[in-house]
């Protein structure tokens, strides 16, 4: 019989003087959970569900079953767990309010902006319009990972990043490599980049971890259920969310084992790898959940297939009200890094958040103690 349990917020609330101070700081950022569900799995099926606030949420944790207390506890932790900044060469990126990873492909192929910025003037050209807009890091990629895109060999794939990381890092940016394979990643660090953001959770090749780890740098896992060269095969889910919780938890615990540093790891439920729109629509519902893992949480939903699916099929080129809706969904539900193309329009969605997040905190000022 196999157990597991799960802490998932249900009520997001302003700030926590509309709860009577009956609220949770969701992992250290701008956004207050006021109610939990407690959810318990047997064998793949929810065998019990409590609801729970702050106040009762020990007496809820003291009848579970105790194979799954311990796991109960450090999730209710992790759920009020305030990340420190990541250190990314000269910059620092806070933690505490929601920041924009610009996407930089170098690519001819990638399904949104294939071929634009696959020359080292464009390049330069895009990633200085990111960091002056206001990106915190600028996220590079030389492989196209859309469903169908073949296989580069790293040869190739290092002679795409290096230029590109190399002009980033010297305009002051903090710099990201987004691979899979770890000959890029050294070629990467070694450029100047201070983060690996892998899809295939450090899956894909057997050295990435111990790059990873020699180097003490951040390290993005993402979600996808390919375990081959195609990251979109295998999607088959009997509860995508819970599901997807698990695996992600599994190579955090991986990448532990190896060596990687916990305070560097953050996570991503990998929104268009492998899931239908209805997996992707319960991911982003259920975001919140994801907290209790107890790492930063990344969301790359950028003009990804399921805003056309919602929209008439609309070109990828065409998404940008989707993406910037799904990048406050992700702001709403406390996600610390969005992956975006469009850096200053989600920008501006986000400071103008940002100031309905603090006005929010003055809103019950006036009530009696």
């Amino acid at each position: 019989m196999t157990d597991r349990i799960y802490i998932r917020p249900i009520a997001l609330v302003p700030g926590p003087q509309t709860e009577h101070g009956n609220a949770i700081r969701l992992a250290g950022g701008m956004v207050y959970a006021s109610r939990f569900a407690v959810i318990l799995r047997r064998e793949g099926q929810i065998a019990e569900r409590w609801l729970a606030a702050p106040d009762t949420m020990a007496e809820v944790l003291g009848q579970l079953p105790d194979a799954v207390g311990a796991e109960a506890e450090a999730q209710w932790s992790n759920l009020t767990l305030a990340h420190p900044p990541i250190e990314l060469g000269a910059r620092t990126v806070r933690l505490d309010q929601p920041q924009v990873m610009g996407i930089l492909n170098v690519t001819p192929d990638s399904f949104s902006d294939g071929g634009a910025h696959d020359s080292p003037d464009a390049a330069r050209e895009h990633a200085a319009a990111m960091v002056e807009a206001g990106a915190s890091i600028i996220d590079v990629g030389g492989e196209s990972t859309r469903p169908g895109a073949k296989p580069m060999w790293e040869g190739d794939e290092i002679a795409r990043v290096v230029p590109a990381i190399e002009a980033c890092a010297g305009m002051g940016a903090a710099v990201s490599i987004d691979t899979r394979k770890a000959a890029v990643m050294e070629a990467a660090l070694e450029a100047g980049a201070h983060l690996v953001n892998d899809v295939s959770g450090l899956t894909h090749d057997p050295r990435s971890a111990e790059v990873v780890a020699r180097a003490a740098c951040p390290v993005v896992l993402m979600h996808a259920p390919g375990s081959g060269e195609d990251l979109h095969e295998g999607g088959a889910y009997d509860n995508v969310v819970f599901n997807v919780f698990d695996e992600l938890r599994a190579r955090r615990d991986a990448a532990l084992a190896a060596g990687v540093e916990a305070q560097g790891i953050l996570l991503d439920p990998g929104i268009g790898f492998g899931k239908s729109l209805a997996d992707n629509l319960a991911l982003i519902n259920a975001l919140p959940m994801f907290h209790a893992l107890g790492h930063p949480l990344l969301l790359g939903a950028s003009r990804k297939r399921m805003i056309g699916a919602l929209s008439n099929e609309v070109a990828a080129s065409d998404r940008l009200g989707g993406s910037v809706a799904l990048a406050v969904k992700g702001m709403d539900a406390g996600v610390q890094l969005h992956r975006v193309h469009d850096v200053p329009e989600t920008l501006q969605a986000r400071n103008v958040w940002r100031g309905l997040r603090d006005a929010a905190l003055t809103d019950f000022s006036d009530l009696p103690d």
